[in-house]
C-alpha cells in the first residue's frame, strides 16, 4: 500500500503540473540552478534528486527513512520555490 500511494502521488503531481502548464504557460527563469528552468523542469529535477537522497540515505545509514523523506521534502520545496 505505501508503494501504491507513493506512485499515485507522483502521478497526481505530474498530471497537476501538466494541467497547470496547459492553462498558464510559464517562461523559463534562472534561480540557483546553473540552468534556466520551467516549473516542470524543476519538478523533474526535484523528483530525481529526491530519489537519490532517499537511496543514499538507505545505503549509507541505518536510520529511519522518515528523516530522509523530510530532507527530500524540504529539498523539493526549496527547489520549486528558488531553483
Amino acid at each position: 500500500m505505501p508503494t501504491a500511494i507513493f506512485f499515485i502521488t507522483i502521478a497526481c503531481l505530474l498530471v497537476a503540473m501538466t494541467i497547470w502548464q496547459a492553462k498558464a504557460p510559464s517562461s523559463e527563469r534562472k534561480g540557483f540552478l546553473p540552468i534556466a528552468t520551467t516549473p516542470g523542469d524543476r519538478l523533474f529535477i526535484g523528483l530525481l534528486s529526491s530519489a537519490f537522497i532517499n537511496l543514499a540515505w538507505l545505503g549509507l545509514t541505518n536510520f529511519t527513512l522518515w528523516i530522509s523523506f523530510i530532507i527530500a521534502l524540504i529539498w523539493m520545496i526549496v527547489l520549486m520555490r528558488w531553483g
